[in-house]
């Protein structure tokens, strides 16, 4: 008997939490699982989830990176219209699709803007006796209040039957970041990092190239800019420098970046075959995302981390210097970037030996087939 899983993701700002859920949806697919993927963010292009079913709640964005104000697809302050009507809708899925297993993507340790519709969610799946999981990343961004990480245990030992951690704990342990670990240790699952199979085209090209990403892009601008006025500071100032902007990136930010480019530099907004090409690049620059961090692991390139910092954003900062301690990348802090800051980095990167991390777990996406298999009721132990 076919089993059946429904996936709540809903993607804000970047585009790391839809492409890593459309790496587990096919993974879970592949593995005899029936998915049925519930997106509540902007549409994606770059994430087609192939092969699986996806059906696409009213559209919620973001008014800006602090997330702070939901808007609807019109670019409207939700109101409590808005959310009883994506409430139903969310409610009528899951009894269509009548799951074995509910995977609900990051909730409740973030996307706590959704738990008008995530609670009553939660509350029929209870009742319904189906199986419950969270997929969560690695690292979580520090707690905005007071008694916050103890609310989340509470809804965790509440409504969860497993917490699937998407990282390996002898890089960093859940409890790093999520002060209540210790009350819902019964529940982890850490299934090591998650990457997608790359395939024969995705290798071809770029060779002896410098990639520079900005990952979704609604942020990365300035790194781009930078990069671009530190190439001539560098040893690899006659390579060509590949500048991947992102699909989120402003189109006034892109119209700004591809007037800067110079010759051997290349602006596109993404790349299909990006993490192939990483793989014979001389030299990746990004944010410190987890996709795009796990790519550059996985391809063993030289690499220099600028993670993303905001107030209260600490998730990519952290990684970076977690793996810059392994010896693994070379890490500029956001507030130090400048062209001369920037090419010591490179410097740096260059500098150090190769280093592949053998000692990583990146089976993330088929452990996590498996547990969730399990969960639904089949034999495989995890």
């Amino acid at each position: 008997m076919t089993r059946r899983v429904l996936f709540y993701v809903q993607h804000l700002l970047g585009i790391g939490h839809v492409k890593r859920a459309e790496i587990l949806a096919g993974a879970m697919q592949e593995a005899g699982l029936e998915v049925t993927v519930a997106l509540g963010g902007t549409p994606l292009p770059e994430a087609p989830f192939r092969g699986v079913s996806t059906v696409q709640l009213p559209v919620a964005a973001i008014a800006n990176a602090d997330f702070s104000t939901l808007l609807g697809a019109e670019g409207r302050p939700v109101d409590d219209a808005w959310k009883a009507n994506r409430t139903a809708a969310l409610l009528r899925l899951y009894q269509w699709v009548d799951p074995d297993v509910l995977l609900v993507e990051l909730f409740p340790f973030g996307r706590r803007q959704f738990r008008f519709e995530l609670l009553p969610l939660l509350d029929v799946a209870r009742r319904s006796n189906r199986r419950v999981a969270c997929s969560v990343r690695d690292i979580l961004v520090a707690a905005k209040k007071p008694g916050q990480d103890a609310e989340t245990a509470d809804l965790v030992r509440r409504h969860f039957d497993a917490v699937l951690v998407h990282g390996d704990p002898a890089v960093i342990p859940f409890e790093a970041t999520f002060g209540e670990a210790a009350r819902i240790s019964d529940l982890i699952r850490y299934t090591g990092y998650v990457t997608g199979p790359l395939t024969d085209a995705e290798a071809r090209g770029g060779h002896g190239e410098v990639l520079v990403s900005a990952g979704g892009g609604a942020v990365g601008g300035s790194l781009l800019v930078t990069a671009m006025k530190a190439r001539v500071l560098t040893p690899l100032a006659d390579r060509t420098w590949r500048f991947l902007a992102g699909p989120n990136c402003p189109d006034e930010v892109f119209a700004r970046v591809s007037a800067l480019a110079g010759a051997g530099m290349i602006v596109e907004r993404f790349r299909d075959d990006f993490r192939g090409r990483l793989r014979v690049a001389a030299l990746s620059i990004s944010q410190g995302g987890y996709n795009s961090t796990v790519d550059v692991l996985c391809a063993n390139v030289p690499a220099v981390l600028v993670p993303y910092e905001t107030k209260g954003e600490t998730e990519q900062r952290l990684r970076a210097e977690v793996l810059a301690r392994r010896g693994l990348v070379s890490v500029v802090p956001a507030a130090e970037l400048s062209p001369a800051r920037l090419a010591a980095g490179i410097a740096d990167a260059l500098a150090s030996p190769s280093r592949a991390p053998r000692d990583i777990d990146f089976a993330g996406a088929a452990t996590t087939a498996a547990m969730v298999g399990e969960l639904a009721g089949r034999r495989k132990r995890w």
